[in-house]
């Protein structure tokens, strides 16, 4: 230094003051305050709803916004707050239920930068069930699909079955072919109105768009459109075995009972359930039974009620082959429930299970009334007895109430799916795959729906190479709902795969992800895109 000039030794400490300086201002603005601690924990579940929430930064800060978002999604403004030091104190609501809640906050730190974050924590248990969404209903649209569903099966089943019953077990009598065919005609009305109302429920347009020929192209390009075009057919068979006379109405009267079972089993629920060589089979069985089964009611009842010749040796006849017919028909029900149920549970926690219960319910009450009119009252009618015969009559008039019954409940399983699929959905993976020049990271989520989950993180290097990551953490945010980041570490698994176990995912909708990768102490990655979870 004794060698220097005073002026370049001047020059000299003034360099190292303004450096130390620009240290220092470097140093002021890498330290946001960060949130050390809180009350509750970040991911703890409580036994009862906390009375207060704290939350201890590594500096003191000032509250923006704090806000509580409920397992509803609804968010609660927490304007009840004081600021003790490095520590916010926050009054919580008085009013919370069970489930995961998001305490999101927003403060400003000492530099004036605003930082956000999301304290997670469950009271009783982290939900697990998915908030309720209030979905938009179109109930005349609904009530119409119904309306059309059970006019099909009307058609199907009391028409088409009673054409054929007429043919087969009455030596085509013509007692009940009128009502046989104004059912053939509802029938025909309710395949034609099942495919604009499918086509507005399709669309999730109102009723006013009907004529609109999107909705009836749209109806037509699905599934249904198979079960439309047999139906018509099946109705068209039956109704030329009810022209025709003798025997040459039993060939049109058959093709329309098998048309009816395949009509049914080229859409719905159960006829899309894997496996398909046992479920289609089983519903196109299932659908024969109950045709031949309910078609024949009608016929029966009014050839007694008319003291038609060919009543006794229809009844007996129909008494002959029922017990056949009802072997098949609780067979193939057993295998179609056993397959759409899975589990016992599921009979009452879900709504298609519920229907099934009552279903069931009407099923017995129907067996039994039958099972009585066969071993009470068909022998007595058969031998003559005219005050068995208004029994019987009556009886069979009771059965057909039920059996329209059982039609109107099992339309509603059109807007409840079953057991089978909705663990098929909620098992699904929700999935993004981030693709930088640095890295890439494919982020999986077991389940994809909101509650408890495993996230999966698989982390290569941008050209599909290894990367020997030290750290990576996992951040989610849902500004939409005023959830502030909130990150996760993940463990490592092997070389490529990181993973986070029993997260909580408070919210369905779509989630701002990011993936900090720790490549080295000086060198960090940071992914960002976004991923849709499930209700």
């Amino acid at each position: 230094m004794a060698l220097m000039s005073p002026i370049v030794s001047r020059l000299a400490r003034l360099l190292v003051i303004a450096l130390c300086g620009l240290l220092a201002q470097v140093a002021v603005a890498s330290a946001h305050a960060t949130l050390n601690s809180s009350d509750p924990k970040d991911g703890a579940v409580v036994d009862a709803a906390p009375s207060f929430y704290a939350l201890t930064f590594s500096e003191p800060v000032s509250p923006l916004s704090l806000r509580l978002v409920r397992p509803d999604g609804s968010s609660i403004p927490l304007d009840r707050f004081e600021v003790k030091d490095r520590t916010v104190e926050i009054a919580a609501p008085a009013d919370l239920g069970r489930g995961t809640h998001v305490l999101s906050w927003r403060v400003t730190s000492a530099d004036g930068h605003p930082i956000g974050g999301s304290v997670v924590f469950s009271i009783g248990l982290a939900s697990s069930a998915p908030p309720l969404v209030g979905d938009q209903i179109d109930w005349a649209v609904r009530a119409g699909v119904l309306a059309g569903r059970i006019a099909l099966y009307v058609g199907l089943f009391i028409g088409v079955g009673g054409a054929f019953s007429l043919c087969w077990l009455f030596g085509g009598s013509r007692s009940g072919r009128n009502v046989v065919a104004g059912t053939l005609v509802i029938g025909a009305l309710g395949a034609l109105g099942s495919v604009g109302f499918q086509g507005l429920d399709a669309l999730a347009v109102p009723v006013t768009r009907i004529a609109e020929p999107m909705v009836w192209s749209t109806a037509m390009g699905t599934s249904l459109a198979h079960t439309v075009i047999a139906a018509f057919i099946a109705f068209a068979a039956a109704a030329l075995a009810l022209l025709k006379k003798g025997q040459f109405s039993r060939v049109p009267s058959l093709a329309a009972l098998i048309l009816a079972g395949a009509a049914l089993s080229l859409s719905g629920h159960a006829a899309a359930a894997e496996p398909q060589w046992l479920m289609r089979p089983a519903v196109f069985l299932h659908a024969m039974a109950i045709s031949f089964w309910v078609g024949s009611l009608a016929p029966l009842a009014l050839a007694l009620r008319r003291g038609d010749p060919a009543a006794v040796p229809g009844l007996r006849r129909f008494s002959t082959a029922i017990p056949l017919l009802l072997v098949v028909l609780i067979a193939a029900g057993a295998v179609l429930a056993i397959v759409q149920v899975e589990k016992p549970q599921a009979l009452v926690d879900t709504a298609y299970g519920r229907v099934f219960l009552i279903k069931l319910g009407l099923l017995v009450g129907l067996s039994l009334l039958a099972a009585a009119n066969r071993w009470r009252l068909t022998k007595p009618v058969v031998a003559g007895d005219g005050r068995a015969t208004k029994r019987l009559v009556r009886s069979i008039a009771a059965e057909t109430a039920i059996v329209l019954l059982i039609f109107a409940v099992v339309a509603c399983w059109r807007f409840t799916p079953p057991p089978r699929a909705l663990a098929a959905a909620a098992a699904q993976p929700a999935t993004v795959h981030i693709h930088a020049d640095e890295a890439m990271a494919f982020v999986q989520v077991m389940p994809g729906r909101a509650g408890d989950v495993t996230v999966s993180i698989g982390v290569l290097s941008g050209e599909f190479q290894r990367l020997d990551a030290k750290e990576v953490t996992l951040v989610l945010s849902k500004p939409d709902s005023g959830v502030e980041p909130f990150r996760r570490a993940a463990g490592r698994r092997d070389e490529a795969t990181w993973r986070i176990d029993h997260m909580t995912i408070p919210l369905p909708g779509t989630w701002r992800v990011r993936v900090d990768i720790l490549i080295s102490d000086f060198d960090k990655v940071s992914l960002e895109d976004q991923i849709s979870i499930r209700p």
